[in-house]
């Protein structure tokens, strides 16, 4: 699932968003949803990969309620992310690459396993943790 969204983050750049890709699938590993950043190419300050694959997947099903599903994404979901995850009762998050700027999901905060909240998803975390940093790195690097 990282791998595929590896290949959507590999999109972003062209509209120069960050690439970082999300993939949604149900139960059964059937892919729901698929989406890259495009903050960039919608003028949306929402439009994160994340949001984007959720919002797909509510539609595919015909409900907000996630329940069942997995969200694989290549970088740690930030704090809008993550809530947007737990609202949607995604049952478990699987990321590659620690965000410890903006990471929502274990370095900056954990959103995602907060004990105050009604909803905690399965967080694994590191899933081709290496092949999503070097995206990042080589997307950044060209602005240093």
């Amino acid at each position: 699932m990282v791998r595929r969204a590896l290949q959507l983050a590999a999109a972003a750049p062209r509209t120069g968003d960050v690439p970082i890709g999300a993939v949604v699938v149900d139960a059964d590993g059937v892919e729901l949803a698929a989406a890259c950043n495009a903050r960039e190419a919608l003028d949306d300050p929402t439009a994160h990969a994340e949001v984007l694959a959720l919002r797909a997947a509510a539609a595919v099903r015909g409900q907000w309620r996630l329940e069942g599903c997995t969200l694989a994404v290549t970088i740690e979901p930030c704090t809008m992310c993550a809530g947007a995850i737990g609202l949607a009762r995604v049952e478990r998050v699987v990321f590659g690459a620690w965000e410890p700027k903006t990471g929502a999901a274990g370095s900056l905060w954990d959103v995602l396993r907060d004990r105050r909240l009604n909803h905690r998803p399965e967080v694994v975390a590191g899933v081709l943790a290496d092949e999503c940093a070097a995206l990042m790195e080589s997307f950044f690097g060209g602005y240093r």
